[in-house]
C-alpha cells in the first residue's frame, strides 16, 4: 500500500462540481492499494499516519503527530500511484490492487484512521475527483507499508 501525505492548510476534494469532503489544518493523503495488499498494510499504514511527527512544536522542530495538534485527513483512493512506469511510455496499471478488493481495503484504511478519534473527511472511490491541496510546508511524505512491515 502506497500513501502520498501531504501537511496541508487546508484540502478538499469534489466529485462532478459537488464537494464530497474537506478539512482544515491536517493531513492530505492519496492512498494507492497495490496487487498483495492485506488488512494488516492498511493498519500499519494508518497507524504510521496519524503519529508521524510532522507538525511544528513551539521551537519550530517536526516534533508533534496528527492527533498531537488535533488535526483533520483527508483521505482519496488513488491507484495511478500503483502504476508501474518502468518501462515505455505508458504506465501499467497492473500492480494495482482489482477495484473490489481495493475498495474494501480503502475503507479498511478508512476506518482503522476512524479509529483514532479525528476528524476525517474522504473521496469517493472509483470517481472522477477534483481535489484542492494547499500543502503546508511544503511537507509532503511517500510511504510504502512494505517498509514498515518488513
Amino acid at each position: 500500500m502506497l500513501a502520498v501525505v501531504q501537511r496541508v492548510k487546508q484540502s478538499s476534494v469534489e466529485v462532478d462540481e459537488q464537494m464530497v469532503g474537506s478539512i482544515k489544518n491536517g493531513l492530505n493523503v492519496l492512498l494507492g492499494v497495490c496487487k498483495g495488499d492485506t488488512k494488516k498494510d492498511a493498519q500499519v499504514l494508518a497507524d504510521k499516519i496519524v503519529n508521524l511527527r510532522c507538525f511544528e512544536d513551539k521551537n519550530n522542530k517536526m516534533n508533534l503527530s496528527l492527533l498531537d495538534v488535533e488535526g483533520e485527513i483527508l483521505s482519496i483512493p488513488q491507484f495511478t500511484l500503483c502504476a508501474d512506469c518502468s518501462k515505455g511510455r505508458r504506465p501499467s496499471f497492473n500492480p494495482a490492487a482489482s477495484p473490489g478488493k481495493a475498495e474494501k481495503l480503502y475503507q479498511h484504511f478508512n476506518n482503522c484512521l476512524q479509529k483514532q478519534d479525528l476528524k476525517l473527511a474522504t473521496g469517493q472511490f472509483g470517481a472522477f475527483m477534483q481535489v484542492e491541496i494547499s500543502n503546508d510546508g511544503p511537507v509532503t511524505f511517500v510511504l510504502d507499508s512494505n517498509d514498515l512491515i518488513n
